[in-house]
């Protein structure tokens, strides 16, 4: 399988105390666990921000079922996390999606969909190259779909 999907990283910020005492951000400590490769720890920590909304940690627990690190890969369960990700508007994930209908990978090739997702992060470029491929008709499809699409 192509490797499409690159692994998000987000810068975050630490919080100071009043008595000076440093605290990381959840996400930072994730994200410094995945640099490690400590996925267990990884888990642990994106898996609760993801359940509870955070689009970053849903990117990158979406990355780990794509790649099978940490947990058994998940094609559907990486889906899944793009789309809540993307459905929330982050940019991030609806450009992986959008590769991962280009090309097929975790999901049935669709270029509707690929220039659907294309178009609403509004990446002219990566669009343009499906629309290449696609006929008017599927174009109109796609453009109709991403004029439709509401951010839940």
């Amino acid at each position: 399988m192509q490797r499409v999907v690159g692994t998000v990283f987000v810068a975050c910020v630490m919080t100071l105390a009043l008595d000076g005492t440093v605290f990381a951000d959840p996400l930072e400590d994730a994200i410094a666990a995945l640099e490690r490769r400590d996925y267990t720890s990884a888990l642990q920590l994106l898996r609760p921000l993801a359940e509870n909304g955070n689009p970053d940690a849903q990117i990158n627990l979406a990355n780990m079922y794509f790649d099978g690190n940490g947990v058994p890969q998940d094609y559907k369960e990486s889906v899944k996390w793009y789309l809540f990700a993307a459905d929330q508007g982050s940019v991030d994930a609806q450009i992986a999606l959008g590769f991962l209908y280009e090309y097929g990978d975790a999901v049935p090739q669709d270029y509707v969909q690929a220039h659907e997702w294309f178009d609403l992060a509004s990446s002219d470029l990566y669009r343009d190259a499906v629309a290449a491929k696609m006929t008017p008709a599927q174009i109109a499809e796609a453009q109709r779909l991403a004029r439709e699409w509401k951010p839940k």
